[in-house]
C-alpha cells in the first residue's frame, strides 16, 4: 500500500464571470477549468476559491472559509487577485493567518497553476 501523501492545493482566483467590465470571460474561465483539470489528472486534491468584485461576495469570508476547510500545503494566488494590489495584499494576510504551514505560488497563466504549485511541493509529474 502506498503511504505517500499528496499535497493539498487551494487556488485562489477571481470569478471571471462576475468581473465587471466589457470583455469575454470564457477564455479566462476556460484556462481556469484546464489548471484543475491537471490536479485531477495526477490525482491531487485541489480546491478552487473563485470570488467575484461585482460585490456579491464578501470576499474575505468567502477566502477564509476556504483556507479554514482543510490543511493545505500549497495555496496559488490567481493572476487576476494580483492585479488588485489592495486585495493582493488581502489575500496574503489571510493565507499567513488561516494557512500559516502553506507554500504560496504564483501561476502566469490559469492554464500552469499545477506547474506553479509544484515549484513549491512535490506534484506527480
Amino acid at each position: 500500500m502506498d503511504m505517500t501523501v499528496t499535497p493539498r492545493v487551494l487556488v485562489i482566483g477571481l470569478d471571471p464571470y462576475r468581473v465587471p467590465g466589457p470583455w469575454d470571460p470564457t477564455p479566462i474561465a476556460d484556462g481556469i477549468e484546464v489548471g484543475l483539470d491537471r490536479f485531477r489528472e495526477h490525482g491531487v486534491d485541489v480546491g478552487s476559491c473563485l470570488v467575484g468584485l461585482d460585490g456579491s461576495d464578501d470576499v474575505e469570508a468567502v477566502i477564509t472559509t476556504a483556507l479554514r476547510a482543510r490543511p493545505w500545503e500549497c495555496v496559488v494566488v490567481g493572476g487576476g487577485v494580483r492585479h488588485d494590489l489592495g486585495l493582493f495584499e488581502r489575500v496574503v494576510n489571510l493565507v499567513r493567518r488561516h494557512a500559516p504551514g502553506a507554500a504560496i505560488a504564483f501561476n502566469e497563466t490559469p492554464s500552469d497553476t499545477y506547474e506553479a504549485a509544484a515549484r513549491w511541493v512535490d506534484l506527480p509529474r
